[in-house]
């Protein structure tokens, strides 16, 4: 994958942070996150669930606001608006022709008493104010377009007619309609068999590749990452751990949290009945996080400096930023290993 690193950003993100208020206490489920995104590029985001990936997309899209039980401080720009401080009639406006989310689950995505056809020509209708008649054309050819046979007549069945690939199809289909700059796809392979899963990480690179789109693709898949993204970012308990180009990031992680997520996928040349390497204890209660690098309770190299003081994010040659303060590979933050 290349990207035109010239290409205007079209989504900028500076330390957003997204807190519940619960009973509890508060539970900062993003927390300092910044990153930005040109055209045509795929930024990978990562980690183990619950480790704030989904909030932070939707918190992008707009769909997470500040109220009586959450805030939301730090500034998320769309083709250069600034989406938290629109109205929500200006924000809905927004969804569809700028910035377009695949969830996650298709079926409950979807309107289980509404024909495909009707999700898709509602939202055509809306946006782009096509009659009816163009409406349902352009639906059609937008089922064909991501690979559903028949889809003149998929236009009349109900989502619970159809396979779990064709339903990720549809929503996908849906969430192109308006040609959005910024494509969100959210464990867009959850409950997939793999054969449907490469059909449709696939197709979304095919698709940002033939419309120039932007996309950020929620997965902790590392797998599908790694060769689907121009760049990604790990995070863990809500924070950015590691993010660089995807390449250098895998090939030689400088975070011990990287290292572990990376060592623990199965590899073909394994001899037979190998263990997998797990990385021990659980993700800190985010109600109540350690007052220091919140990986340190799982971390093997971890010092009474990690217990006591969060790292900072150090930038490095090659774009690279690794926070910990012990990182593996003390030539990457010297700016070897930065893919160059």
């Amino acid at each position: 994958m290349t990207t035109d690193v010239n290409a205007p950003h079209v989504l900028e993100v500076e330390d957003l942070r997204t807190v519940f208020h619960t009973p509890r206490g508060d539970v900062h489920a993003v927390d300092g996150v910044s990153f930005s995104l040109a055209a045509g590029e795929t930024l990978g985001l990562v980690g183990e669930s619950g480790s704030g990936k989904s909030v932070l997309g939707r918190t992008v899209m707009g769909l997470v606001a500040s109220g009586p039980r959450t805030t939301v401080t730090g500034r998320v720009r769309i083709g250069g608006r600034d989406v938290h401080a629109l109205k929500p009639a200006e924000r809905r406006r927004l969804w569809g022709p700028e910035v377009a989310m695949v969830f996650q689950d298709p079926m409950t995505s979807l309107n289980p008493v509404k024909r495909v056809g009707t999700h898709l020509t509602e939202t055509l209708r809306r946006h782009l104010g096509c009659s009816r008649t163009e409406a349902t054309e352009r639906a059609v050819d937008l089922l064909r377009q991501v690979g559903i046979p028949e889809p003149a007549r998929r236009m009349g069945q109900y989502p619970h007619e159809l396979s779990g690939g064709m339903r990720q199809r549809v929503v996908i289909a849906i969430a192109l309609a308006c040609d959005p700059r910024l494509l969100i796809a959210d464990e867009p392979t959850t409950a997939l068999d793999v054969t449907v899963q490469k059909q449709i990480l696939d197709l979304l690179a095919s698709l940002v590749a033939e419309r120039t789109m932007a996309m950020v693709l929620v997965s902790h898949d590392l797998g599908a990452v790694a060769g689907r993204t121009d760049r990604v970012q790990v995070m863990y308990a809500g924070r950015t751990v590691e993010s660089g180009p995807t390449r250098p990031v895998f090939d030689v992680p400088a975070h011990p949290y990287t290292d572990a997520l990376l060592a623990s996928i199965p590899r073909l040349d394994n001899p037979p009945h190998t263990l997998l390497r797990t990385i021990e204890g659980n993700p800190p209660d985010m109600a109540r996080p350690p007052a220091g690098c919140r990986f340190g309770p799982r971390c093997a190299f971890v010092t009474d400096q990690c217990r006591e003081a969060q790292p900072e994010a150090a930038v490095v040659p090659g774009g690279r930023a690794v926070a910990c303060h012990h990182p593996l590979s003390r030539s990457i933050l010297e700016g070897a290993g930065d893919g160059r």
